[in-house]
């Protein structure tokens, strides 16, 4: 992005705060389904900033401005931030507080954010912790619109079925399961605005965010049967609103959902308060009491079924096979001296994909790093800036796809030329780290925030660590990144794993400057037997590809490591062998041969 371009941004971004009577405006990467991609129309802080990372929050005063992200995007910004005028704030690096930088910046006055984009829950937040240093927050304010002449449309693409055969749950099941719960909380009404919960329980795709197949829209369900889905009907596909009526679903325009807030009646209105915007919240009457608890869908749909469960399986295999057929391809390439790059990557892998049954669709941009780039773990190539995969080293391939039946989501290191010595300890901590978690049987009620010391500890008794969780929630044909689970010390909530759920598994350790490793496999928990001291779970590991063991320091690794990586190897060829030939066939074979003598 042209520097000069974005400082004329700031500009016209500052005189709207001045006509506005504020002293100071903070951008969110947000939009009023709180997503975390967000359609174009909604990429305000990327076009105010040019820093295209997927998080990060900007706050702008006359005199100055900071963009705050976390240690993903640290090299990124500096990068894009570079002769903007904004700082970079790293997040878990000392940085200050948005408050505290604020209150420095500025004696006192008015903070202008967009309350189409500010949750409730953070509205409150920020309005209690802004009070205490005599700042006052303005929610009505939207900054860029008149200097922002070429913003994109909001998205119209079309609204599909996701059929029963895959669903595996009607939508008038899922209706039903969200009404108990609502009846439960003593609701009459739900509001939904999170865009993943309302395709999952209307059992409806789209396509108006990159990687995530959901659709805009809000959605009211009421407990006597009314449920009114805000979504423009022209957007439906053939024989899809005549379902949705028969399920008793109301199709109103998209633009609506404020005005039918505003009417609604009744004992009360179930809203999550992390999940709703405040430009909605304030709509609700007064005389409508408000019960806040988290939407009962996010539950529901992260605990898959067990038919799910199976399609997840098999998209897994189909995803495996098209990695073996990368995977064998690159290094015959490689071997061949043919030149590479980290774009090279990105383009074969996404073709290999396409070729496999019942792909839709990536599930996030992505990520080749090479050395250096690889310890950016949200690092992406891009035509105007790329490194060639030549000489010694280690490329990570982080990727994933959008199937019918599940969604994908694996990293994997692999080693061009000859690997150091330190490349290689590096990858065997990391490698044991996510060993021990695959391996964790633990009682039901224990949360991700227990079992992530299980993936750190053999990093951290050598002094090591990584900024991230070790795991998320997946999605079944839905976000990549789905909750309420995670796996991470630092998650604000422990919330505890259920069996059905779907998690990554992904260790990392990252050197800036020199090289990054991450090992990721998806993982569902499963029951795992009943003792006098209760119900335990375990995890399946659902992934399916090699592991390069050429990666290895095989004096790090014990015997029951070796035996777990074997076995998992087996499976692995077990399962991909009957879908591959030829050459393909052969590299897995290779790939997978055992470490340990029978």
């Amino acid at each position: 992005m042209n520097q000069h371009a974005i400082q004329q941004r700031l500009e016209a971004f500052r005189l709207a705060l001045s006509q506005a009577d504020c002293q100071a405006g903070l951008v969110l990467t947000s939009d009023p389904h709180l997503s975390e991609y967000l359609p174009g129309y909604w990429q305000v802080r990327e076009w105010l900033s040019g820093f295209t990372g997927s998080a990060g929050n900007l706050l702008v005063t006359q005199q100055a401005a900071a963009l705050w992200a976390d240690s993903r995007y640290w090299e990124q910004a500096d990068a894009q931030l570079a002769g903007t005028g904004i700082t970079l704030m790293r997040l878990g690096g000392g940085a200050p507080s948005m408050a505290d930088w604020l209150a420095e910046q500025c004696s006192a006055g008015q903070l202008a954010v967009d309350g189409r984009t500010l949750s409730l829950s953070l509205w409150r937040r920020m309005d209690a912790d802004l009070a205490a240093r005599g700042w006052r927050l303005q929610v009505d304010f939207d900054g860029v619109s008149q200097a922002w002449h070429d913003r994109p449309a909001l998205p119209a693409s079309p609204v599909v079925e996701h059929e029963l055969a895959w669903a595996i749950e009607s939508r008038e099941e899922k209706l039903g399961r969200v009404r108990d719960a609502m009846r439960a909380q003593g609701a009459d009404w739900h509001l939904l605005s999170t865009l993943d919960d309302i395709a999952w329980l209307f059992n409806l795709r789209g396509s108006d965010v990159d990687y995530n197949p959901v659709f805009l829209a809000h959605a009211l369900i009421g407990t006597d049967g009314q449920a009114q889905l805000f979504v423009d009907a022209s957007r439906l596909g053939a024989g899809v609103a005549d379902q949705l009526q028969c399920a008793g679903v109301q199709l109103r325009p998209y633009d609506q959902i404020a005005a039918a807030i505003a009417g609604l009646n009744g004992c009360g209105l179930l809203l999550d308060a992390a999940s709703v915007v405040v430009d909605l919240a304030r709509r609700v009457p007064e005389s409508l009491p408000t019960i806040e608890a988290a939407n009962p869908s996010r539950l529901f749909k992260a605990c898959k079924l067990p038919a799910q469960q199976a399609h997840i399986r098999r998209a897994m295999e189909q995803d495996g096979a098209a990695l073996c057929e990368f995977f064998a391809w690159f290094e015959r390439e490689c071997a061949a001296g043919a030149a590479l790059t980290e774009l090279t990557v990105d383009e074969v892998l996404t073709a290999a994909r396409m070729r496999r049954p019942d792909f839709v669709s990536l599930s996030f941009p992505t990520i080749a790093g090479f050395n250096a780039n690889g310890a950016m773990p949200h690092y992406r190539a891009l035509p105007e800036a790329y490194a060639d995969i030549k000489g010694n080293g280690l490329l990570l391939i982080d990727s994933g796809a959008q199937y019918l039946g599940g969604t994908t989501d694996i990293t994997r290191v692999v080693p061009i030329g000859q690997p150091s010595d330190a490349q290689k300890r590096d990858f065997t901590l990391v490698l044991k780290g996510m060993i021990g978690l695959s391996r964790a049987r633990f009682p039901k009620g224990v949360s991700g925030t227990a079992l992530d010391v299980l993936a750190r500890l053999p990093l951290w008794e050598q002094g090591l660590d990584y900024g991230h969780g070790t795991g998320h929630g997946v999605g079944y044909f839905l976000n990549v990144h789905e909750g309420p689970q995670s796996i991470s010390w630092r998650a604000p909530v422990a919330v505890p794993l259920e069996a059905g759920m779907v998690t990554s598994n992904e260790p990392g350790l990252y050197r800036p400057g020199q090289w990054g490793i991450r090992i990721e496999n998806l993982v569902l928990a499963v029951p795992a037997g009943e003792t006098e001291f209760g119900d335990f779970l375990a995890f399946e590991t659902l992934t399916l590809c090699p592991i390069d063991t050429r990666c290895i320091a095989m004096e790090f690794m014990r015997e029951d490591e070796l035996r777990w990586l074997d076995a998992y190897h087996a499976e692995v060829r077990q399962r991909l062998a009957p879908l591959l030939q030829g050459e393909t066939l052969r590299w897995l074979e290779q790939r997978t041969q055992a470490l340990l003598p029978d």
